[in-house]
Formats: C-alpha cells, sequence, structure tokens
C-alpha cells in the first residue's frame, strides 16, 4: 500500500536536503505532499503552503527546517495524526521533542531518507 509523507521545509534548492527528500520520496513511490510558505512547486509536486492544506492521510511527517520554526507547527502536525513524524538532523531539540511528545507525536530522530534505504548522497545539488 503506498504511503503518504509532508515534508515540511521542502525546497526548490537541489542542494538542500528539503529537497533530496521530495526526490527520494518520490522515487521511493511514497505519494509526497512538499511543505513550503512560498507555494509553488517542487519537483513537479504542488507546494502546500501549510501543513493543514496537505490531503489526508498523511503517513509520515519529515521535518527540514529548524526546531524554532517546527514548534510553531507542532499542533497542525498533531492534527493530521502521523503515524511517524521524523525529525531530521538540525530539525530536532529536546524541547520540540518534549513538545510533540506532550501532543501525542512520537518524534523519531533520524534521517527519514536513509529510513527507507535511500541516500542523501544518491541526490546530486544540481
Amino acid at each position: 500500500m503506498p504511503k503518504s509523507i509532508a515534508i515540511v521545509g521542502a525546497s526548490n534548492d537541489r542542494r538542500k536536503y528539503g529537497n533530496k527528500a521530495v526526490r527520494a520520496f518520490k522515487d521511493g513511490g511514497w505519494t509526497v505532499y512538499p511543505v513550503n510558505p512560498k507555494g509553488g512547486e517542487i519537483e513537479g509536486l504542488p507546494v502546500y503552503r501549510d501543513i493543514t492544506d496537505a490531503p489526508d492521510p498523511i503517513d509520515r511527517v519529515a521535518m527540514y527546517v529548524p526546531p524554532e520554526v517546527g514548534k510553531d507547527m507542532l499542533d497542525a502536525i498533531a492534527a493530521k495524526k502521523p503515524a511517524e513524524f521524523f525529525l531530521n538532523p538540525g530539525s530536532e531539540d529536546e524541547e520540540l521533542m518534549e513538545r510533540a511528545r506532550a501532543k501525542g507525536l512520537n518524534p523519531i530522530n533520524a534521517c527519514s531518507i536513509v529510513n527507507i534505504g535511500l541516500s542523501p548522497g544518491q541526490y546530486p545539488s544540481e
């Protein structure tokens, strides 16, 4: 069964992990919902300005934004009831993880791309 993922902090900049994640999950057969307040399109996919705009269900949320930005999004993320909530390197801190747990999320502090058997290095920066 195909899974869906919201990539918070998705980017058009192919050097950024928020873009590499979009490409990796697309390649992995996932339904990908890029989330970025700028909107537009990333890697041929429509971008949702807010996670609340992304369709349900969302099986996984992968965060690629600084912890201070992520903290402001926790209510909206929790409302989506994802089965998995990945805090990729650089997006986590202890306070964010504590707040996430208090909202019923189980934060996973790991690279979500590696978790599906791929490597960010497989995705060139050009």
